[in-house]
């Protein structure tokens, strides 16, 4: 098993682009981090050895570093840890004290996944984020000066109160602040969010042509500064991967723990229910609190395109036969034969990779690949 994911589902403010599972309610925090122990105890194996733990959410820096210490003693006592583990925290700037730091590389966190999204206010305040840009500013450089090397934060792109001249600036603050990795997502209009809301009312507008370009003007300033992008939101130097996320590109299995998690064995996925009141009572009284879903070979295939293109590994027609077999590999030859976007597919050696050009389109380009 390549990991192990810990959903917090808690945050102090909703964000206004967010439909992750969360609540702004703490007052019973400590009653859902004792449900996540004890479905730890029932689902993971002892005999396991893992390579990462991550701790996501909703805001997983609400924890203190007690909490978050003993999450990971109680994982200690279920599975191996890996020599070489990586063990991350997704965190917002406002939570970065110095003593909070410091406590939580005490207590075993070795990577840090910061949810800066932009260095300036009016990006902020539109987005509803917790932090201001003083604090966007500041946090990187609290989290080096507090012995973290391996630092990776998020940058979102095409929102309305972006300019193209702001996002360059927002690149070049971030990757000129001495991080090794970077994530950058396009601002998503996704359903039951404020954003929605406001879109649909017409008083927010989201520009798709204004986030491809804003996503061409960062794949420039990433060549400049010597990032590879290895995943079409995620960009490193020195090959510092996330191993957490990269796994799960790659296809390997891992267990998701807390409301709302998933998982995946190879063969099904699973997920708990997103309700906090609902998966403690599951928990509790041992009764189901999840859903699963066994993956058909055709599940499996669009899967493999799906994730294989968004990195720079690709797809390899050797393991779409191997994987899948004939008749899929067969449909595969003839969809990619019509694929109306080869002109942006490289294909070198038996392995396909999607072109700079073409990555903003990925999602649109594996569909059409997809077999039904």
């Amino acid at each position: 098993m390549a990991g192990i994911y810990i959903h917090i589902p808690f945050c102090k403010q909703a964000c206004t682009y967010c439909n992750f599972h969360f609540s702004t309610s703490l007052s019973r925090k400590a009653d859902l981090l004792n449900a996540i122990v004890m479905e730890m105890d029932q689902r993971v194996r002892s005999d396991e050895t893992i390579d990462s733990v991550y701790f996501g959410g909703g805001t997983p820096s609400l924890c203190s570093s007690k909490e978050i210490e003993n999450l990971l003693s109680c994982l200690k006592r279920k599975v191996s840890f890996s020599k070489e583990i990586e063990i991350t925290l997704e965190c917002n700037p406002d939570d970065l004290s110095g003593q909070y730091l410091s406590d939580i590389l005490e207590v075993g966190i070795n990577r840090l996944s910061i949810g800066v999204q932009s260095f300036y206010d009016s990006d902020l305040k539109f987005m509803n984020r917790a932090h201001n840009s003083l604090e966007a500013k500041t946090c990187i450089q609290n989290a080096l000066s507090a012995g973290f090397d391996n630092i990776t934060i998020d940058l979102i792109y095409g929102s309305p109160t972006t300019t193209n001249d702001m996002w360059l600036e927002n690149i070049q603050r971030a990757l000129g602040s001495g991080i090794h990795h970077l994530s950058s997502y396009a601002l998503t209009v996704e359903d039951k969010t404020k954003l929605n809301y406001d879109v649909k009312l017409g008083k927010v507008h989201v520009n798709e042509e204004t986030a491809a370009t804003q996503f061409d003007i960062l794949l420039a300033q990433l060549n400049l500064y010597g990032f590879e992008q290895y995943e079409i939101s995620n960009f490193c130097k020195e090959e510092k991967y996330a191993k957490h996320n990269t796994s799960y590109w790659q296809g390997n299995s891992y267990i998701g723990l807390g409301p709302a998690a998933h998982s995946y064995d190879g063969k099904k996925r699973r997920w708990n229910i997103a309700n906090n009141a609902l998966y403690m009572k599951g928990i509790r009284e041992a009764s189901i609190y999840w859903e699963e879903e066994v993956l058909t070979v055709n599940d499996r295939y669009n899967e493999y395109i799906m994730t294989g293109l968004r990195t720079k590994w690709g797809i390899k027609t050797v393991e779409i036969s191997s994987l899948f077999g004939n008749d899929v590999y067969e449909y595969f030859q003839k969809s990619f034969a019509e694929c109306a976007y080869k002109d942006k597919l490289l294909v070198s050696e038996g392995t396909i990779t999607i072109t700079e050009h073409g990555r903003f389109f990925a999602d649109a380009i594996a569909a059409s690949l997809f077999k039904i």
